[in-house]
């Protein structure tokens, strides 16, 4: 099989969350075991820092490596989901896995997978972590794909484990309360191995605290310290506190793989172009200025609302497009009522239909027209804005990644 084929093949062989959503979760660690023991356990031969949280994980993980790579360090980064190439998952001081790398992976595990019924997701940690063996990296950032207890990430001990946070999302899968939430996440907390909690809420801390007790690992709150802020290429306003997580995880980690405030500065002013990192409060057009954000649930949007706020306008115009299973009472009542709204479909089977979207927005006083497609969306935005109007678009990744 060639590149495009053995996409194919993976996309195609059972479910893909990133596509199919619920059917695609497997709440079990067997298959990922097996398959890091086919490999020879590679999971067991790199340094590294595991990354989990409702919001930012994917932020923190980023800067980190940007940071990492900036001190000199072969750092392997891992990440999830993809914007528009799958490739984008897997890389080495920025570059993505090479297509021989996933093609030569597949072919030669082919009938494992096959006898084993391997998930699309399972397989891709397994690439990862055997990619990060054979090209030496001196440490990997991998970031849990969902949750953390169950998620084929977690056969990792890290030097550090990370939470950025809790919020309510895929409360399908991991409970319906912030304790429950947390309980998923602090699934990551390995016994005396450390671990820097982002930010915490009371309903959230004790259980960060039992968990880490019941391991002895030495437990930091990054929100509870004073922590000077440094500038950084990633400007939306959540990004504050991700960064005050990057500083003191790599504090936690100093005595292991040193940093100095140079490598700092520079790593965090550099992540797009470090890491090739994209969607977080990217701008993507001027006169109108555009903003394109992959901020999704209630709580990363409440953030992201607030700072869109700030925006000095003449009309605000919103592109939106969310998936399937998001409580659209949950986020729809944090958009803004004064504002144009621009209603689509993202293009990926969980995504919601643009007319029920609509109909939702409604009856929270959002109004609107739809369009056929995420593009079409954006241009009649685009055409219908003043140099002076702002346009936002978001609601979901799949909807960031096809303006991108």
């Amino acid at each position: 099989m060639d590149y495009k084929e053995t996409l194919q093949w993976m996309f195609g062989r059972l479910p893909m969350y990133q596509m199919q959503g619920a059917s695609a979760y497997k709440k079990d660690l067997t298959n990922t075991l097996l398959l890091a023991k086919h490999l020879g356990d590679p999971e067991r031969k790199i340094k590294a820092i595991h990354v989990a949280g409702t919001n930012g994980k994917g932020s923190t993980s980023n800067m980190l490596a940007s940071i990492l790579q900036e001190a000199g360090y072969k750092t392997g980064l891992y990440t999830s989901p993809h914007l528009k190439d799958f490739r984008e998952r897997i890389k080495i001081n920025g570059q993505d896995i090479t297509e021989a790398s996933v093609v030569n992976f597949i072919n030669k595990n082919k009938a494992f997978f096959e006898a084993q019924e391997l998930s699309f997701f399972e397989m891709t940690v397994g690439l990862a972590f055997d990619y990060f063996v054979s090209e030496g990296v001196d440490i990997a950032i991998i970031e849990v794909g969902m949750g953390g207890r169950l998620d084929s990430t977690n056969i990792i001990t890290p030097i550090v484990s990370v939470i950025t946070n809790i919020g309510m999302d895929h409360t399908q899968f991991l409970g319906n309360t912030l304790q429950d939430i947390a309980g998923e996440k602090a699934g990551i907390i390995k016994p005396g191995i450390p671990v820097v909690i982002g930010e915490y809420i009371p309903e959230t801390k004790p259980v960060f605290l039992e968990k880490a007790k019941a391991g002895s690992s030495p437990v930091y709150f990054a929100s509870d310290e004073v922590i000077a802020d440094i500038p950084s290429d990633l400007v939306g306003d959540y990004q504050v506190q991700n960064r005050r997580t990057v500083l003191k995880t790599l504090d936690v980690v100093r005595d292991k793989f040193p940093v100095s405030r140079h490598n700092i500065e520079n790593g965090l002013l550099n992540v797009m172009r470090n890491t090739g990192f994209k969607g977080r409060w990217q701008q993507v057009h001027s006169k109108p200025v555009a903003i394109a954000d992959t901020a999704h649930n209630g709580h990363g949007l409440k953030i992201v609302m607030a700072q869109l706020e700030k925006q000095e306008f003449d009309t605000l115009r919103i592109v939106l497009g969310v998936v399937n299973d998001k409580d659209l009472d949950d986020i729809l009542p944090l958009f803004p009522k004064n504002a144009a709204y621009y209603f689509c479909k993202p293009n990926v089977p969980r995504g919601l239909d643009e007319k029920l979207l609509q109909g939702a927005a409604l009856r929270h006083g959002l109004n609107g027209n739809v369009y056929n497609s995420v593009a079409a969306a954006y241009e009649e935005a685009l055409a219908k804005a003043s140099d002076s109007d702002f346009i936002y678009i978001g609601g979901s990744t799949f909807v960031v990644a096809e303006i991108l």
